[in-house]
């Protein structure tokens, strides 16, 4: 099922609601789902990150060489993890017609991109495993942030949740979102971020 918010913005409880993303008029699409694991399957230390970028035939393989040691409670948790990164991957390779991708999985303790923006890319997926997920506006808040003024509802998706966001390269009305505050409060988040190799 899918649940139409406006023209630009798709919410789905299945991940073929992704595919509005291509619609002219969607700048934003959503998967609203359950996390994959439980913030105490992973081990998250700061400063971890992990970027590659990769054709997606070979993308299993490599995130089993190079998805730092730690990061999960166990090996079953790892194969979980890959798992999803590479279903996700397939997706939005699919919905973009591309057959490699820049992977990033990032540890994040700051107010990375704390100002709200739009990226400059076609579009980015987006998925919170760990922690609070990435806060977005509708077009009435993101006209009123471009005036200089604060939003007035600022959404979020959730732990779980993926977003496809378009970016400037595709649309003049792009995404408008940022990462949750979270600087000072101890929390930590998981983020996977995928994005098509030529806007690396």
């Amino acid at each position: 099922m899918t649940l139409l918010i406006d023209p630009a913005h798709h919410i789905a409880s299945a991940p073929d609601g992704l595919a509005e993303i291509r619609k002219q008029e969607c700048n934003l699409a959503i998967w609203q789902r359950h996390p994959i694991l439980q913030p105490f399957d992973f081990v998250l230390a700061e400063g971890l990150e992990l970027r590659l970028t990769t054709e997606l035939s070979v993308l299993r393989l490599r995130l089993e060489c190079t998805l730092p040691d730690g990061l999960t409670a166990g090996e079953p948790q790892k194969v979980a993890l890959i798992d999803d990164i590479c279903s996700l991957a397939q997706h939005f390779g699919a919905i973009l017609n591309q057959s490699a991708l820049e992977v990033r999985l990032e540890v994040i303790t700051t107010d990375a991109c704390r100002k709200f923006h739009a990226d400059y890319v076609t579009a980015r997926l987006i998925s919170t495993y760990v922690g609070r997920g990435t806060q977005w506006l509708d077009r009435l808040d993101a006209e009123r942030v471009a005036a200089g003024d604060k939003p007035a509802n600022i959404q979020s998706l959730v732990a779980g949740d993926v977003g496809i966001f378009k970016g400037r390269l595709a649309t003049k009305r792009p995404a408008i979102h940022r990462s949750p505050p979270i600087t000072g409060t101890g929390e930590a988040r998981l983020l996977l971020v995928l994005n098509p190799v030529e806007e690396d």
